[in-house]
C-alpha cells in the first residue's frame, strides 16, 4: 500500500522537488509580484471594458462576438487568478495549506486552459466564415452557449484534475520542480494538449492566411471590386499576422518549459524561467483584449462611449455636442461594420 502525505507541509514537498522556498522578501520577488499585479490589474480593467462593450451594443449580439466576450470573461479570470497568485508567491508559499495551494494553481490552470480553447473556438469559427463570404456565423445562439458552456468544462476539468488525484502526493518520486504538488505525468498532459491545440491553430490561421493572400491576388487583376473589401482583406492578413505571432511568443516557452519539467529533464533549469515564462502567458490575456478588440472600429467607438461616460458623467453637454456625437458614432458604425466584423 502506498503512503500519501496528506498531512505534511507545502514545504516538505519543495524540499522534496528540491525547489527553493524563501522566508524573507528578495529584491527579486519584490520585482515580480510589483510586475505581475500590475499586469494583473491591465487585464482586468481591458477585458473588462470589452466585456462591458459587447453588452451594452446590440451590433455586437452575433455568435463571434459572444465567443471574443467569453475570451475576455477567460482573460479576466485568468487576471484574477494571476493576482491570487502574486498574493500568495514569495515567503507566502510556505505559509499555504495544501489545500490552497491546489486552489492557487487550479485558478491558474482553469484561467489559461479556458483562453487557449476560446482562442481555437475564434480561430474555427474565422476560418468557417472567411471562407463561405459571410460577415457572421449561422450558428444560432443556443449553440454558442453550448459551445461556451463546453469550453469551461473542459478549463474546469484538466484545472481540477490535480486536486482530485492526479498529484504526487502518495508518490513524491514522480513530483515536477516548478509544481511540486503536481505529478510530472500530468505537466506532461497539459503541455501537449495545449501543444496540440496550437498546431491546430497555426494550421487553421495559415489556411485563412494562404486564402486571403490568393484572394488579394485574383482581386487585383480586377478593377470591379470595391475598394473597402480589398482594405478589409488586407485587415484581415494584418491580423492574422498579429493574432499568431503574438500567440507563439507569449505561450510557445511556458508550454516548452512545462513539457521539459513533465519529461523530467535533469540538465533543464527550468526554476530559473518559470515566473517569466507564466507572466508572458499572461501577458497574452492583455494582447487577445487588444488584437480582436482594439482593431475593432466599430468596437473602438464603443469604447469611447464608455469611457466618455465614465469620465464626464456629471459633465453638462451642449445640445450641438450631442448631435454631433450621435452623428459620427452613426458614421463610424456604418463605415466601420464590415471591416468590424471581416478583420477579427
Amino acid at each position: 500500500m502506498k503512503h500519501c502525505f496528506y498531512n505534511e507541509t507545502v514545504g516538505f514537498f519543495y524540499n522534496n522537488s528540491r525547489k527553493e522556498l524563501t522566508t524573507y522578501w528578495r529584491t527579486k520577488d519584490v520585482l515580480v509580484v510589483a510586475l505581475g499585479l500590475t499586469v494583473s490589474v491591465i487585464v482586468l480593467l481591458t477585458n473588462l471594458l470589452v466585456i462591458t462593450a459587447i453588452v451594452i451594443n446590440r451590433r455586437f449580439h452575433y455568435p463571434i462576438y459572444y465567443l471574443l466576450g467569453n475570451l475576455a470573461a477567460a482573460d479576466l479570470f485568468a487576471g484574477i487568478a494571476y493576482m491570487f497568485l502574486m498574493f500568495h508567491t514569495g515567503p507566502r508559499t510556505a505559509e499555504l495549506s495544501l489545500k490552497t495551494w491546489f486552489i492557487r494553481q487550479s485558478l491558474l490552470d482553469t484561467s489559461l486552459t479556458a483562453s487557449v480553447v476560446n482562442l481555437l473556438a475564434i480561430a474555427v469559427e474565422r476560418h468557417q466564415t472567411v471562407f463561405t463570404m459571410q460577415l457572421h456565423s449561422k450558428m444560432s445562439n443556443q449553440r454558442v452557449m453550448i459551445l461556451i458552456f463546453c469550453i469551461w468544462v473542459t478549463a474546469l476539468l484538466l484545472g481540477l484534475i490535480p486536486s482530485y488525484g492526479w498529484h504526487c502526493l502518495c508518490a513524491l518520486d514522480k513530483c515536477s520542480r516548478m509544481a511540486p504538488l503536481y505529478s510530472r505525468s500530468y505537466l506532461t498532459f497539459w503541455a501537449v494538449s495545449n501543444l496540440v491545440i496550437f498546431l491546430i491553430m497555426v494550421v487553421v490561421y495559415t489556411h485563412i492566411f494562404i486564402y486571403v493572400k490568393r484572394k488579394m491576388t485574383r482581386m487585383s487583376k480586377h478593377t470591379s471590386f470595391h475598394p473597402r473589401y480589398k482594405e478589409t482583406m488586407i485587415s484581415l492578413v494584418k491580423t492574422v499576422t498579429i493574432i499568431l505571432s503574438a500567440f507563439v511568443i507569449c505561450w510557445t516557452p511556458g508550454q516548452v518549459v512545462l513539457l521539459l519539467d513533465g519529461l523530467g529533464c535533469k540538465s533543464c533549469d527550468v526554476l530559473a524561467v518559470e515566473k517569466y515564462v507564466l507572466l508572458l502567458a499572461e501577458i497574452n490575456s492583455l494582447i487577445n483584449a487588444i488584437v480582436y478588440s482594439y482593431r475593432d472600429n466599430e468596437m473602438r467607438s464603443t469604447f469611447r462611449r464608455i469611457l466618455c461616460f465614465v469620465c464626464y458623467r456629471n459633465s453638462r453637454y451642449t445640445p450641438t455636442v450631442v448631435k454631433l456625437n450621435t452623428t459620427d458614432r452613426r458614421t463610424l458604425s456604418q463605415n466601420g461594420h464590415f471591416t468590424v466584423d471581416s478583420s477579427i
